[in-house]
């Protein structure tokens, strides 16, 4: 039945479902994994770094991770060149409000302009569905420190602890689990890790197969950093740490 109605983003099948939207969803299913937490100091963002080859030099490639603006950047799953599409438009339109209001664009309606983008990409024929998700993170006067998620089909929603990309539900399972109203950063710094290393496919979690950044006050200033394999070592190893004894008490 699905043949015949997913061959155009504007035609609804008669159960009322778009396929192509959910085909760009299964692809993001498949991509390197994302996770955010929200803190009381802060928002962190983590997401997996597939290296697909020894030669690339890793230390001048980010490919999960985006500053938008002074106040808010974004993680990624799916499509690289499809976000750098989207990227470039938020970049845009965060730098066109602030030159005409003097004041840094709130960042709801920074994801809410970007959502409506990718929606139309559902609307109108000849074109397909983005195949991206995001994890927006940022802070602004009116409702502080937010995190953000939007997917292909042009929704958002504002989330305490989420995860996108491949198995998300899993990961999803765990921050219902752990996460906490009152976590620190560096609870969360922690948090975001742990989820990490057990949904990932690999037996122990290293700075080069992991990129980590956070959203932070400074005074009045908001804080963007992204963390390098010097300041991620202690908290990978505190995690793989606890990892371990979780196998051995197991065993």
């Amino acid at each position: 039945m699905a043949r015949r109605y997913d061959s155009r983003t504007t035609i609804f099948s008669p159960e009322g479902r778009l396929y192509q939207v959910e085909y760009a969803m299964e692809a993001i299913s498949h991509a390197g994994a994302a996770v955010g937490v929200l803190s009381k100091d802060g928002v962190v963002l983590a997401a997996e770094k597939k290296i697909m080859s020894k030669l690339l030099e890793t230390s001048k490639t980010t490919e999960k991770m985006y500053k938008l603006g002074d106040h808010v950047a974004a993680a990624v799953a799916g499509i690289t060149a499809d976000a750098n599409i989207l990227i470039n438009t938020a970049r845009l339109s965060a730098q066109r409000y602030e030159f005409t209001y003097c004041e840094p664009i709130p960042v709801e309606q920074l994801v809410q302009h970007l959502c409506d983008t990718k929606q139309g990409y559902t609307q109108y024929g000849g074109l397909r569905p983005f195949g991206v998700s995001f994890l927006f993170a940022g802070w602004d006067q009116h409702h502080g420190f937010q995190l953000y998620q939007s997917d292909p089909s042009g929704n958002y929603g504002g989330w305490k602890a989420t995860a996108i990309g491949a198995n998300n539900q899993a990961a999803q399972s765990i921050l219902r689990q752990d996460y906490k109203e009152d976590l620190s950063l560096e609870d969360a710094l922690k948090l975001v890790i742990k989820v990490l290393s057990k949904t990932m496919d690999s037996t122990s979690l290293t700075a080069d197969k992991l990129e980590l950044s956070s959203v932070t006050m400074e005074g009045d200033k908001v804080k963007y950093h992204v963390y390098n394999a010097k300041e991620m070592g202690p908290l990978l190893d505190s995690v793989n740490a606890a990892r371990a004894a979780e196998g051995a008490e197991a065993s």
